[in-house]
């Protein structure tokens, strides 16, 4: 009888054990959680309230440039200036740029040759060096460039980013080297010898007498009394970002979130 109470003692200790243990882990399981999911949501809230700070800080100070430069007036349109100015912070943040020159050069193909559609501008001091003409590549239309192409021999035009290299004597008199950096779009540039040179057909005498600019095998010529101007301009790693109509062009260095970190970390430094 004794050994049966002292079974019985030793159950009921164990069942009301048992019970504590069951809802109490439950308890520090569901705590646990709410922990858990508070933690990540307050710092899933502090990333993104940083990212959209940082996009906000650097929205403001292309539009800033934008006005202070009255680019809108020189007939450079905001999202091509946004898109050029997103991708020169990038192309800067990777160390493919000058540090000592803050040149941006901007070629608008979306414009008729007739118009002056190449802008350099000194971002340092907040002004435009130039706003001139600019051929673009007979393969890639008359007047207006409609078509663009990676491809030896295609004779067109290339779009996007460039950053200028060597100067050189060449065919076309004093020239200057582009490499392409968008993969798949203009990064055979040198392989097609895509450079910055002077050519007669690039002035208002050709326009008044054709309709229209000379066009050439795909590079971005320039009046041959500025050509050298230009060269000295936007020479030794400078940006030069070329726009267009195109459905296909796409480029990372078009990657806003990461030009507004850039430019945050590069203000900072």
């Amino acid at each position: 009888m004794k050994a049966r109470n002292k079974r019985l003692k030793v159950f009921s200790v164990a069942g009301i054990l048992a019970i504590i243990v069951l809802f109490t882990l439950p308890n520090i399981s569901w705590t646990s959680s709410v922990e858990k999911k508070d933690t990540l949501s307050a710092s899933t809230s502090i990333d993104t309230a940083t990212v959209l700070s940082s996009s906000l800080i650097f929205s403001n100070y292309v539009n800033d440039i934008y006005e202070a430069m009255n680019l809108q007036q020189a007939g450079l349109a905001l999202p091509v200036f946004e898109k050029a100015l997103t991708g020169f912070v990038n192309l800067k943040s990777n160390h493919h740029l000058n540090n000592n020159k803050e040149i941006l050069t901007v070629v608008d193909f979306t414009k008729s040759s007739k118009a002056k559609r190449m802008w350099i501008i000194d971002l340092k001091n907040n002004k435009i060096l130039l706003n001139t003409y600019v051929a673009h590549g007979r393969g890639s239309g008359d007047d207006m460039a409609t078509t663009f192409s990676n491809i030896t021999e295609s004779y067109q035009s290339s779009l996007g980013f460039y950053v200028t290299n060597e100067i050189y004597q060449g065919k076309h008199g004093l020239s200057l080297k582009l490499d392409g950096f968008d993969k798949g779009i203009n990064h055979l540039a040198r392989a097609r010898a895509i450079v910055v040179h002077g050519a007669d057909y690039v002035s208002e005498k050709f326009i008044n007498q054709h309709g229209r600019l000379g066009r050439s095998h795909g590079c971005p010529a320039v009046p041959t009394e500025l050509n050298k101007t230009v060269i000295d301009l936007i020479k030794d790693k400078t940006c030069l970002f070329i726009n267009g109509n195109s459905n296909t062009y796409q480029s990372n260095l078009l990657d806003t979130s990461l030009a507004s970190e850039n430019f945050i970390s590069q203000r900072n430094s």
